[in-house]
């Protein structure tokens, strides 16, 4: 498959053999669509933000955000780097969703603990001394 030497389209087959997990495919799509606005909105500063996180074309990242292709292995991780939304996606169409909660209950941990020292601090006292 080649693409066109003109035009703005991309070709409708995409070169992978369509029966093969179309169905899934497609949720695929459209959860991460969905992931994306819900992180970032449905607006142009939402898919230069994408653009640079991932370094794909603005116009493969619009095709993203309105779910008609989905993005593929590298672009796939930048994404789920940086957007909570898309991570939490993918480990809940995977049956990982038990990993998401981990991760939040890490990161509750972490600002719990900041929280205590700032606590501290205000009080006075040394920052490893028990709060009374």
């Amino acid at each position: 498959m080649s693409f066109p030497k003109k035009g703005k389209f991309f070709p409708k087959e995409n070169g992978y053999n369509e029966e093969i997990g179309s169905e899934t495919n497609g949720c695929f799509v459209e959860e991460i669509a969905s992931a994306l606005k819900r992180s970032l909105g449905d607006s142009r500063a939402g898919v230069k933000t994408v653009a640079a996180w991932t370094g794909a074309n603005e116009k493969t990242v619009k095709n993203w955000f309105s779910g008609v292709y989905g993005p593929r292995g590298a672009h796939l991780i930048a994404l789920a780097r940086h957007s909570d939304e898309v991570l939490a996606t993918f480990l809940a169409m995977a049956g990982r969703e038990n990993l998401m909660v981990a991760i939040k209950l890490a990161a509750a941990e972490d600002a719990i603990a900041e929280l205590l020292v700032a606590v501290r601090q205000l009080g006075g006292g040394d920052p490893g001394d028990p709060v009374e």
